[in-house]
């Protein structure tokens, strides 16, 4: 067997081993919460029968799927790969590039969003994202959610705003904020940008109910 071969092969059982995750925590949340596979589905606006073999691990939902099927049943799309692949130590290697790319408010206006981590740990809930503003990114209402926020600067030249407040961020620069207060991405001034954007919760409340909607 060539080296080729070997990799594509334990892609697609990784495939397939996410696959069953999903379908098993889809599984467990909408019975959960005493919801029908129909209900779920009217809710997601997804045939029954695509729910019932996303549910089995039979088939690869698209993210956009993962996002409406999460909406549907009331929790953020990381729940859906809380405990994936994530050894007895606790340690969650992602490869470069290879963060889960995920929708969010910005995505519409041209902002990329990378999930750098799916386990958030049994006490202190994050979610770190790397985020790509592109050159047609528009600029949108500023973001407002419960959680301390920090970001580091990568690459580009960013004005952002927190609150009154207007700082000019470039590689090396961080920025940690009260994430309650008006916040977003103001001025492009060097592109390409991108940013970690790490946003931290106090409590099960506030990650389940606020999210990172940037």
């Amino acid at each position: 067997m060539t080296k080729q071969e070997q990799t594509l092969n334990t892609t697609a059982a990784a495939h397939q081993t996410l696959d069953k995750h999903l379908g098993n925590t889809l599984r467990h949340i909408r019975t959960e919460n005493g919801l029908t596979i129909a209900e779920v589905a009217m809710r997601a606006n997804v045939s029954r029968g695509m729910l019932s073999k996303i549910e089995n691990g039979l088939t690869s939902p698209s993210l956009e799927k993962l996002e409406q099927l999460a909406n549907a049943l009331g929790v953020k799309l990381s729940r859906l790969f809380h405990d994936y692949d994530t050894p007895m130590g606790g340690a969650q290697f992602v490869k470069h590039d290879e963060g889960m790319e995920v929708v969010r408010r910005g995505t519409k206006s041209g902002h990329t969003y990378q999930l750098l981590a799916y386990d958030t740990g049994p006490k202190k809930l994050f979610e770190p994202f790397l985020i790509s503003l592109h050159e047609e990114s528009e600029v949108f209402a500023p973001f407002e959610h419960a959680g301390t926020e920090f970001i580091y600067m990568l690459e580009g030249k960013l004005e952002y705003t927190v609150g009154e407040e207007r700082f000019i961020l470039e590689p090396g620069d961080s920025l940690t904020f009260n994430a309650e207060q008006p916040h977003r991405p103001e001025t492009k001034l060097q592109m390409p940008i991108r940013y970690l954007a790490i946003i931290y919760y106090d409590s099960l409340d506030d990650f389940a109910g606020d999210g990172y909607s940037e």
